[in-house]
């Protein structure tokens, strides 16, 4: 999976047991089981664990695309919650709006084993070059 070697699994995405399937240029995908300990306490998937997802699939996406150029971080997440999840499996998927010079937009949603949508996210990020004067 091009642009995967050099995400490290480590960490709070450890934590939450987020991994990424897949990642090129134009698409990253993950996945994450939802655990007793991600719930809230009236048994949903907790809010923060989705936001997460959502920061870290497309932060993946946004740096597998931006390369060897330098860095990104992310400057905005914009996180919707659509749909209670109690248990199950999510998939995560990142599609660019957006990749421009200094920055990018990307949208991520994330669906349920029935392919409903449980979230649907937006992050943006800042590029960071090699060469720009910080």
């Amino acid at each position: 999976m091009d642009g995967l070697e050099d995400y490290a699994y480590d960490g709070f995405d450890r934590h939450i047991g987020l991994s990424i399937t897949s990642a090129t240029p134009d698409e990253v995908t993950a996945r994450v089981e939802v655990r007793p300990e991600l719930l809230q306490p009236y048994g949903l998937l907790h809010g923060g664990v989705l936001c997460s997802v959502v920061e870290t699939v497309g932060s993946v996406a946004g740096a597998t695309w931006f390369g060897e150029r330098g860095q990104v971080v992310g400057t905005s997440n914009h996180t919707n919650f659509l749909r209670a999840v109690r248990e199950g499996v999510l998939t995560a998927r990142a599609t660019p709006i957006h990749r421009g010079r200094t920055q990018q937009l990307w949208t991520i949603d994330i669906t349920d084993e029935q392919q409903r949508l449980v979230a649907k996210g937006e992050l943006r990020l800042a590029n960071l070059a090699k060469d720009a004067p910080q």
